[in-house]
């Protein structure tokens, strides 16, 4: 039983990471300042902190033995909205809240990047020893914090450079690519497609959390590693959708270039084992939302809940 700390764990990824740990047997400290509500069922062990990393007091985590670092103003739409938040969250208080762990007994750190941070690339295959380019506040914020990160070598850190993430999870984003055009479908029977030949990488939530525990049962992995193993046009992943639902694909000029194939090999050859596809993900989202389960609101796209709940610098 390890007792581990999951900031930022009432989002996406951690609403559906957190129940994996408990299940496991581990002592869950969550801290989140609860921008998008708290999905999360009450356990045993499980204690949560609605506030910001920052406002932790050491007693609350003096005894914690592996971190998880989920903490994150999420894509290139919210940072534009809030670019100081954004430094502010990925930066400063990951920095801060390294240096409070460096006085607890926690000798591992898995902290989630982004493969945004590789920006606009060219290369067949995009992998952990390319250099990151810097194009928008996300991504600059994302390279900072993974510098921090790895500088302190004592906690055996571990970067994961996630793709787009697709699925379900208790706390749902309808903002993310595959999700977004499912719904759309579904809900309009049109799919809008910006450009459509950009290259997405995507990784299927469960598969993504299935990393962390990877990590979290090899600690003594450490470097940066890539996680996604579907990459496809958006048009590709808009056909895939067609094929599921019957509905018309409308495609629009984009002024979004991103363009990209991820490489996942390194953590492969490790032996972690990717189980799920896109087409898993649209599958569960269309029996969702025909079940009444899943129901298309603003709390599910985070720009919009930003910008209700004051959020936004603009």
């Amino acid at each position: 039983m390890t007792k581990i700390l999951v900031t930022g764990g009432l989002g996406y990824k951690g609403s559906v990471l957190v129940p994996k740990l408990l299940n496991d047997g581990h002592i869950v400290i969550v801290v989140d300042p609860g921008w998008f509500g708290n999905y999360l069922k009450n356990h045993k062990n499980l204690t949560i902190y609605q506030k910001n990393t920052i406002n932790l007091d050491f007693s609350e985590i003096e005894d914690i033995q592996t971190a998880i670092l989920l903490h994150s103003v999420a894509n290139d739409p919210c940072s534009d909205l809030a670019p100081t938040l954004t430094w502010e969250t990925a930066c400063f208080e990951t920095e801060y809240l390294l240096r409070k762990l460096s006085k607890t007994k926690c000798n591992k750190v898995i902290y989630a990047s982004s493969a945004s941070v590789y920006g606009i690339r060219e290369e067949e295959d995009i992998v952990e020893t390319l250099e990151p380019v810097a194009v928008s506040v996300y991504n600059k914020t994302k390279v900072i914090a993974e510098r921090i990160v790895l500088s302190f070598a004592q906690f055996n850190p571990t970067i994961i450079r996630p793709a787009t993430v697709c699925g379900l999870s208790p706390r749902m984003r309808l903002d993310t690519v595959v999700n977004m055009l499912t719904v759309q479908a579904i809900k309009s029977n049109l799919i809008t497609v910006l450009g459509g030949s950009q290259y997405r990488p995507n990784v299927h939530i469960e598969d993504l959390i299935d990393s962390y525990l990877f990590f979290i049962s090899n600690p003594n992995i450490t470097g940066i590693f890539n996680v996604g193993n579907d990459t496809r046009t958006v048009l590709e992943i808009a056909n895939a959708i067609k094929s599921k639902i019957n509905c018309k694909v409308d495609i629009k000029p984009s002024n979004d270039p991103r363009s990209y194939r991820l490489s996942s090999k390194k953590i492969i050859e490790k032996g972690f084992v990717f189980k799920r596809k896109i087409d898993d993900a649209i599958d569960e989202i269309i029996t969702e939302y025909s079940n009444g389960n899943l129901v298309d609101e603003d709390h599910w796209y985070n720009i919009r809940w930003m910008k209700k709940n004051n959020l936004s610098e603009k």
